[in-house]
């Protein structure tokens, strides 16, 4: 009876321990740089004049983006069912005239992200309203 309670314990605390990580694969398709395609009604052409990326290689250590002219900086947390959550978000403070509505808007909507999905070589981050962002895969031909 006790090595029976024993074990079902062990293994519930194993599933949740299993649980409460995105697998390993997921992490690793994350872990690029990612040029922004599609947000916000700019245009991909805009998009990618600006060379506007956001950057997850080095993702246990947090992330970084460019929409222009400042680097944006954050915490990333990985969740179980493709949740993702940014905080301590910050970046530089230059004035870029022509760039700024693009790093406001990005700025605005980054820390109400709670989902991504990865396809291929394209991410998409959206939030609870339906909001998104997409991006594709830097080293993608």
């Amino acid at each position: 009876m006790m090595k029976t309670r024993f074990f079902i314990i062990s293994l519930l605390s194993i599933s949740f321990f299993m649980m409460s990580f995105a697998p390993q694969k997921e992490v690793s398709s994350l872990k690029r740089k990612w040029m922004l395609v599609e947000f916000q009604g700019f245009t991909k052409e805009e998009l990618i004049q600006k060379k506007a990326y956001l950057d997850l290689t080095h993702l246990e250590k947090g992330g970084g983006a460019k929409m222009g002219c400042n680097s944006i900086f954050f915490s990333v947390k990985l969740k179980n069912n493709h949740r993702i959550h940014f905080s301590g978000i910050g970046s530089t403070m230059m004035y870029c005239d022509g760039n700024m509505k693009l790093e406001e808007n990005f700025g605005k909507l980054l820390p109400t992200i709670t989902k991504y999905q990865v396809k291929g070589h394209f991410l998409t981050l959206k939030n609870k309203n339906g909001q998104t962002m997409k991006f594709v895969a830097e080293d993608w031909d």
